[in-house]
């Protein structure tokens, strides 16, 4: 399994959570999980003792000049989106996408690749409070607002908080499939795999009932099931409710469509299919619920602007 390194930005009053996401999810040495070791950089933007916004100082071992050792460098966040960061900063930042690194921002990290020229003519996106205030700064990048992270190859950004921690874990996976993502994910214990286009935000969280334990049972059945023609009138004959009625709850209980749902599920079983079996590309079409070679291709390239195949040979490849 083949192992990168990562380096992670950190500036005077940073936030220790965001700081803590990107190290907790590469940092930590979990080799006796089977999870392949990471090298990990803190490396400060700017000169001396670094402030945090809990009121304790951190004086990272890196700087700037060590981002050329870093395949992944990641801007867990900035500390006011109307501030222009450091010069040496951006410059750093626009040399080591020159030279193939992959840059990541987190949260406000986004307005740090912003300021460095690395979002233009580029979807991205962060913190839906801050979504405005980036259209009006930066009116080039074509932001997407409400979902919680979006990979564009060479440049990944994210909304907030939590949303950092999905960004990590979807990187993770990329890397190093959905077994490794998923041992750290339990580890951390976060859901395993949230889907870049999931919503930010629900609207309206609804409290627990005996309803709600209903529609997660039949949901968790359906992911077990995932080959079986699922369609949303059997599933709200399964939950004896109207489509209408589960259509609103689903979408107050998770933020998205059942439909949308479903086919995340099935993707995601594919990629996992594609990673660690030698299944046929048939075979996989008709485990994950597609039925038909053409739909999973279809939906798989739609997804990931790549074939199922080229999925496995590029997995692999990266082992």
């Amino acid at each position: 399994m083949r192992t990168d390194t990562i380096a992670v930005i950190a500036f005077d009053r940073i936030s220790p959570f965001h700081l803590s996401v990107p190290c907790v999810v590469f940092g930590e040495d979990r080799r006796r999980s089977g999870v392949p070791p990471f090298t990990l950089l803190v490396c400060a933007a700017e000169k001396g003792v670094l402030h945090t916004t809990a009121g304790f100082t951190i004086k990272p071992s890196y700087a700037l000049k060590d981002l050329a050792k870093a395949r992944t460098i990641i801007v867990p966040s900035w500390r006011d989106p109307e501030e222009r960061p450091p010069e040496p900063l951006l410059v750093a930042l626009r040399a080591a996408h020159k030279q193939g690194a992959r840059i990541v921002g987190l949260c406000l990290g986004t307005f740090v690749l912003a300021a460095a020229g690395l979002l233009e003519d580029r979807p991205a996106t962060t913190h839906w409070m801050w979504s405005d205030t980036l259209a009006r700064n930066y009116p080039r990048i074509r932001i997407q607002p409400d979902v919680l992270y979006v990979d564009d190859g060479s440049i990944v950004t994210s909304a907030g908080t939590a949303a950092g921690i999905d960004c990590c874990l979807h990187l993770l996976r990329s890397q190093c499939g959905a077994e490794v993502a998923n041992t750290v994910a339990r580890r951390l214990v976060v859901p395993p795999h949230r889907q870049g286009g999931q919503a930010q935000y629900i609207e309206q969280p609804m409290r627990i009932k005996a309803t709600d334990d209903r529609l997660a049972d039949i949901f968790d059945t359906v992911r077990q099931t995932l080959e079986a023609p699922h369609s949303l009138d059997t599933l709200a004959a399964s939950a004896r409710m109207s489509r209408r009625t589960l259509t609103r709850r689903f979408r107050k209980m998770t933020g998205t469509t059942i439909g949308k749902w479903l086919l995340t599920q099935r993707l995601a079983f594919a990629q996992r299919l594609l990673e660690t079996t030698n299944q046929s590309i048939e075979t996989i079409a008709d485990q994950a619920g597609f039925h038909a070679v053409a739909s999973l291709r279809q939906h798989f390239s739609t997804a990931f602007k790549t074939s199922p195949s080229a999925y496995r040979r590029t997995f692999r490849g990266a082992k």
